[in-house]
């Protein structure tokens, strides 16, 4: 909406501007993510075509739309990237692979023409907007993930083993698309390795808990530790 009133479209932002207050407490919003034995399970549970699918948007952290419009020469297995020319952000980029991610799209483009569509359904068709939904459930239902993943759910899995594993936090932002660090602080900062967390755990106190079931309670307040 905001966009609209920025290019004109509309004459004034006053209905949601200034009149509608924001919702307060939903700026931590819980980013679900797959384990990489989860993922594993999630890939083995697909169908032939839908888990070439999901493994490029666990190799790469793609959108699913931005996965869909790849062509075979959108691969440079040169360099081990992929080019996403249409993004949420209007501007391309290119993300970069693994060895691993590389040894994928090397295998999935071998011998096929560069205009061709890189992935797309059983019956040949490519995957249009909505399509995933009941591939993706039926996957959740065989690999007994609880919760289920959704399919954006693979982009936060591809972030967060990425921030965990110490890469910073503008690359991640930049292979994902995004003009700063700002989203990927909010969703994936907890899980980034912090000078906080190692300043605590090597200096704050210890207080030689080490077995708490040797403390048994007393009558009232008082405890007593075991011999």
């Amino acid at each position: 909406m905001n966009l609209a009133y920025a290019e004109g479209r509309v004459s004034n932002a006053d209905a949601w501007g200034r009149r509608l207050k924001r919702f307060t407490n939903v700026d931590g919003a819980r980013v679900r993510y797959l384990s990489i034995e989860e993922a594993s399970r999630l890939i083995n549970a697909c169908e032939p075509d839908f888990r070439l699918l999901v493994t490029a948007a666990l190799q790469t952290g793609c959108r699913y739309g931005e996965l869909t419009r790849l062509t075979v020469s959108d691969f440079n297995p040169d360099v081990g990237t992929v080019v996403v020319r249409r993004s949420k952000s209007g501007k391309p980029r290119h993300v970069v692979l693994t060895e691993e991610g590389s040894n994928f799209f090397r295998r999935l483009c071998a011998g096929r023409a560069g205009h061709q569509t890189m992935l797309f359904r059983p019956s040949g068709e490519r995957w249009n907007p909505s399509n995933q939904s009941r591939p993706m459930r039926m996957a959740n239902e065989r690999a007994k993930l609880t919760p289920p993943v959704t399919f954006h759910g693979l982009r936060h899995t591809w972030a967060s083993h990425a921030v965990m594993n110490g890469m910073p936090l503008m690359v991640v932002a930049k292979n994902l698309g995004h003009r700063d660090t700002s989203m990927v602080e909010r969703h994936y900062g907890h899980l980034a390795p912090s000078f906080i967390t190692e300043a605590v755990r090597q200096s704050a106190p210890r207080f030689a808990v080490d077995d708490v079931s040797r403390v048994e309670p007393l009558h009232g307040s008082r405890t007593i530790r075991k011999p």
